[in-house]
């Protein structure tokens, strides 16, 4: 055989298709072998190269079909605007329908979308080369100028951009050439790739202000929306990736009630049911012609306790529902084993920046009883606000509940539908459940959740101090120091914030065995919500 592609030491997803291509002409794993360390290859990492390009070719994705999936959350509110995207309707398709400058492989690293490449020398000031040959559902080639335009919109307090508290360290947009975008920082921060990689940075059109439909660069288009009920998407023909998606089409919805999401599956009606609460895994598992996903990312379901309304306000009311969580049977009962314990602050143990030393509050009604006195709230009626919307919240609330009768605490649980959850009682009840999807730094939970002006504060946090490491944390190079400060800042969230973060959860997506190629991604389940692009249907 001759095969004359030059190796290098970095290898790319081309280098990988030229392997999987020789291994179907006939080439042997021998001859393949050292071909790839002669080029410079390692023999461990050529086979590695050779492993993978195996297992992609045992399992060779199918063209065609058409996919009916449901997630568990939806609103009227649902946006094909990716600044504004909150829920996981929003972000599945986001995801089918735009394209991100980078994306987060199954191991966390960022790769490169529709940027070719991401250069700075001082993590200042950051130059972004564009792919060449990719246009718009509408036939628009793509430019810097929608680059520019994309970013610069968070900033735009008109636009509501749920990112805007991120978006703000980008202070200057200058688009060089039609393919060369450079970003200047207001501090340096070696995130900012992986930055992009997350949701609300997909790229729009320049110009771009209704958003009835989906323009985007995606794998597919958008051939119908409607807010709250449906969508329906169909393969993207001029999509700049090789191959393209795999699925002719894909239908999208929410079926916010667990059972009737899981009878969906089985009667045959859809196959992907995202989200599958545990108790309907006994269930799930026992049927024939249906399997299971499971990842856990590091998203939870908080209790949150207002810091500014009573009774969060007074602290220790706070403290004394942190000692009545009984996290392991949070872990064991509500969550049927599918959880790890959490310690009530956001970074969760696969996090490298995770402080291992922050540990979880015990299970102590007797110390809770001591701060509700003291708190002059023992014998009142709290109420308590959750819903299916935000998982397992209702199974944790009676648990909390059964807690606080054992020591004379009430609390009355106000069980509300999952419409209109997130906009009428998250972030607005004085005690309520919170659901955060998974986020791949500490600097986006943060920024998100927890900084003075975080867009999602859920217990109105606010510390000077927090605010400034945050700052520090972000522009360091020093990895050393920056994981001390993202340990402190933990610490600070545990110990002041009026988030209770009891178990991170494991998702569980239940699909037909049909369905092939969903694989776990740090961004959460259904594949980081891209799975529509990757998966496909065996006939």
């Amino acid at each position: 055989m001759n095969m004359t592609k030059k190796i290098t030491t970095s290898w790319t997803s081309a280098d990988d298709a030229f392997v999987e291509n020789a291994i179907r002409r006939g080439a042997s794993r021998r001859d393949l072998l050292q071909m790839l360390v002669a080029g410079g290859l390692a023999a461990s990492a050529g086979s590695l190269v050779l492993t993978r390009a195996t297992s992609a070719l045992a399992a060779t994705p199918v063209k065609g079909g058409n996919l009916k999936a449901a997630g568990w959350s939806s609103s009227t509110a649902d946006t094909l605007d990716p600044a504004k995207a909150s829920l996981s309707t929003d972000y599945v398709r986001c995801c089918a329908f735009y394209n991100r400058l980078t994306f987060l492989d199954q191991n966390g690293i960022p790769q490169m979308e529709l940027a070719e490449k991401i250069e700075t020398k001082d993590a200042k000031v950051w130059t972004i080369t564009l792919k060449k040959g990719v246009t718009f559902h509408d036939g628009k080639p793509l430019t810097s100028a929608d680059v520019v335009y994309s970013l610069k919109r968070h900033l735009d307090p008109a636009v509501g951009s749920k990112a805007n508290s991120i978006a703000k360290q980008m202070t200057d947009f200058k688009a060089v050439d039609p393919l060369t975008v450079e970003v200047t920082l207001e501090a340096p921060n070696g995130d900012l790739p992986t930055i992009l990689s997350t949701h609300h940075f997909m790229i729009i059109a320049d110009g771009t202000i209704n958003f009835a439909k989906a323009n985007g660069t995606g794998a597919f288009v958008c051939e119908s929306f409607e807010p709250g009920v449906r969508s329906i998407a169909v393969r993207n023909k001029n999509y700049f990736k090789p191959g393209g998606a795999n699925l002719d089409s894909f239908e999208f919805f929410a079926i916010t009630d667990d059972p009737a999401r899981v009878n969906a599956l089985l009667s045959g009606d859809i196959q992907l049911a995202a989200s599958i609460n545990p108790r309907s895994m006994r269930l799930v598992e026992s049927q024939p012609g249906v399997v299971l996903s499971k990842t856990t990312s590091g998203n939870y379901t908080d209790l949150n306790m207002r810091l500014d309304m009573a009774p969060g306000d007074k602290m220790d009311f706070v403290t004394a529902m942190k000692y009545l969580l009984n996290r392991e049977q949070i872990q064991k009962s509500a969550l049927r084993g599918l959880a790890e314990i959490a310690n009530d602050q956001p970074v969760p143990p696969m996090n490298v920046y995770h402080n291992k030393e922050l540990k979880p509050k015990a299970f102590d009604p007797e110390k809770a009883k001591f701060h509700f006195q003291k708190a002059g709230v023992l014998g009142q009626s709290i109420p308590i606000v959750a819903s299916d919307a935000a998982s397992s919240s209702v199974d944790m609330a009676v648990l909390v509940q059964q807690a606080g009768n054992a020591i004379g605490m009430k609390f009355d649980i106000q069980r509300v539908p999952s419409d209109g959850y997130w906009s009428n009682y998250w972030l607005k009840a004085p005690v309520h459940f919170g659901n955060i999807n998974p986020r791949p730094t500490p600097d986006i939970l943060f920024s998100l959740l927890y900084a003075s002006n975080a867009p999602w504060n859920e217990s109105r946090y606010k510390s000077e101090k927090f605010d400034k490491m945050l700052i520090e944390a972000r522009g360091s190079l020093d990895e050393a120091k920056r994981k001390q400060i993202y340990g402190e800042m933990q610490v600070m969230v545990a110990e002041e914030a009026g988030t209770a973060i009891p178990v991170y959860i494991s998702n569980v997506d239940a699909l037909s065995n049909k369905l092939k190629g969903l694989q776990p991604n740090p961004l959460g389940g259904m594949m980081g919500y891209a799975f529509a692009e990757y998966v496909w249907l065996e006939a």
